[in-house]
């Protein structure tokens, strides 16, 4: 695997640090990742490599959330334990809906869904809708400010919320946090939750992939792919470190409508390149 190879799975690695984290779609950078330095393997390994490298940024969640979400700390204790035990219930049942469609439909969608258009549209109605929804905000008081306060069907029904997340370009953070907030969740609730979700969603997602991607090639990871799999993971973890704590920060003084605004310009952006080939 020569350097530039590697600078590409590093710059991929990056991408996917930031952007599957903040509400912006990681598939839309993806995409124009793709289209302008795109890596030198199989089309089926890109494919799979595209979900897999997000279990490095899972990892930063797990790391960071490590206390919080640990129901058997020897630091919490008996009714702490039990909320978050609690917790844990309302991220598996907010789960459910996205995992059943996703098993169900995940080939199909990605067959008519992953293209330019797509991700371009979604991208600007989804950032349109964080400035309206940021805007209607200002007008009522948020009535979930932790997560005791969350009832299993506002879960479930952040979790129907998740499926949008299944259109390339909408965002899964940004469709929970979008639902979440909508169901009255404070900004920073709804971050958080949305985190706690992708811990079953990327697992799951990933395993996934790769059961396909052996099935589908008849074999295991080559050399190459696996060295490029353990780079895109290990930059995926590092960047989303920082990302995640620079976004829980930001929330508490600040709201979501400097990712909306991006969101608009990046779908410009997008359909300028896919439309652009027609007149050439």
């Amino acid at each position: 695997m020569d350097i530039i190879e590697i600078l590409k799975v590093i710059v991929i690695g990056i991408v996917e640090g930031i952007t599957e984290w903040l509400p912006v779609s990681s598939t839309g950078h993806m995409i124009l990742v793709e289209k302008f330095w795109p890596l030198s393997q199989s089309e089926a390994f890109i494919e799979m490599f595209n979900v897999v490298i997000q279990l490095g940024a899972i990892m930063a969640v797990v790391v960071l959330f490590f206390h919080k979400l640990n129901p058997f700390s020897p630091r919490y204790q008996s009714h702490e334990k039990k909320e978050v035990w609690s917790l844990w219930f309302k991220v598996l049942i907010a789960t459910v809906p996205a995992a059943i469609l996703g098993l169900l439909f995940d080939d199909w969608l990605n067959e008519k869904f992953y293209n330019f258009e797509t991700v371009a549209c979604t991208l600007i109605l989804y950032g349109v809708l964080f400035i309206v929804v940021e805007n209607w905000n200002k007008t009522r008081s948020t009535k979930i400010r932790e997560f005791y306060a969350m009832s299993y069907q506002t879960a479930l029904l952040i979790g129907v919320f998740q499926i949008l997340a299944l259109i390339p370009g909408t965002s899964r953070s940004g469709a929970t946090i979008i639902g979440a907030m909508l169901l009255g969740c404070s900004r920073y609730i709804a971050a958080e939750f949305s985190f706690f979700l992708a811990i079953p969603v990327m697992f799951g997602a990933s395993a996934l992939k790769i059961v396909k991607f052996v099935k589908d090639t008849g074999s295991f990871f080559s050399g190459t792919e696996l060295t490029i799999l353990i780079i895109g993971m290990a930059v995926a973890f590092v960047v989303s470190l920082l990302c995640i704590k620079f976004l829980m920060s930001f929330v508490k003084a600040h709201d979501f409508k400097i990712f909306g605004y991006y969101r608009i310009v990046l779908g410009i952006l997008l359909l300028v390149v896919w439309i652009m080939p027609m007149f050439a």
